[in-house]
């Protein structure tokens, strides 16, 4: 049976491991909530009275489609697309193509930076694998103008960047909720962790310094991994309820 991404793909690799898919998040995180679209994410009040759930839940359907075979990946693109497709119609609106884009462009970009930040510098051909799957998600979503290659795709995540990111009132409110649901030293974690993945974009639209408290913890971080004692630091610096569904993350552990 045919698999959506390969076995021995870099993609698995960054999807398989509960850090890189946290640091993911960390970015997309700052990212979605300037997002110019991202009143629909409010629309529901899913995302603002549980960020965290919303997080894993959107973790869920991205690794599923990672670790599927092509035929159940294809129906979680699908299903993906009828959940959005009811909003739409509660909401009497469509959302624009652009901000589905927005998503699968954050997806790209940050599973590349997450991974490189944690693990090695990825390669042009790992690079474009990353790109290759993440397109093909979208365009089973219907989405148009998608450049069909990595390099082709970087000038036009940098003009998304400029053109549909605004800090406003969601994107204060949207910060509210995460230091709320974290708690202030997590959410210190949060704003530190992102600084580290954000592309200056957003730095710039955050008043995001470029020197992150968490730069010199990264080595630390790196050999604890290899004396296995990285679950102790999630630990401390996760949210207990979740700890059981962070485990769950982990599939390759090398």
């Amino acid at each position: 049976m045919k698999n959506f991404v390969e076995n021995e793909s870099v993609v698995r690799k960054i999807w398989g491991k509960s850090d890189t898919i946290l640091f993911i998040f960390a970015g997309a995180s700052a990212e979605f909530a300037l997002n110019k679209a991202v009143d629909w994410l409010y629309f529901t009040g899913k995302l603002p009275s549980d960020p965290l759930g919303r997080l894993f839940s959107t973790v869920r359907y991205a690794r599923k489609i990672v670790f599927s075979s092509l035929d159940d990946a294809n129906n979680a693109i699908d299903t993906m697309r009828k959940i959005h497709s009811s909003v739409e119609k509660n909401r009497g609106d469509v959302i624009p193509d652009w901000a589905y884009r927005d998503v699968l462009f954050m997806l790209i970009h940050y599973s590349i930076a997450a991974y490189e930040l944690l693990e090695q510098k990825l390669t042009d051909s790992e690079k474009e694998e990353v790109y290759n799957v993440f397109y093909r998600v979208g365009i089973r979503m219907g989405l148009k103008e998608l450049p069909d290659n990595y390099i082709d795709w970087l000038p036009v995540r940098e003009s998304h960047l400029m053109e549909n990111l605004q800090k406003s009132n969601f994107t204060i409110d949207l910060f509210k909720q995460y230091r709320k649901h974290l708690g202030a030293m997590r959410y210190k974690v949060l704003l530190e962790g992102q600084k580290l993945v954000v592309p200056n974009r957003v730095k710039e639209l955050m008043h995001f310094s470029n020197f992150s408290l968490i730069t010199p913890l990264v080595p630390i971080y790196k050999f604890s991994k290899l004396i296995k004692m990285d679950g102790f630091i999630k630990m401390i610096l996760l949210p207990s309820d979740y700890k059981s569904q962070i485990d769950e993350l982990d599939i390759h552990k090398d």
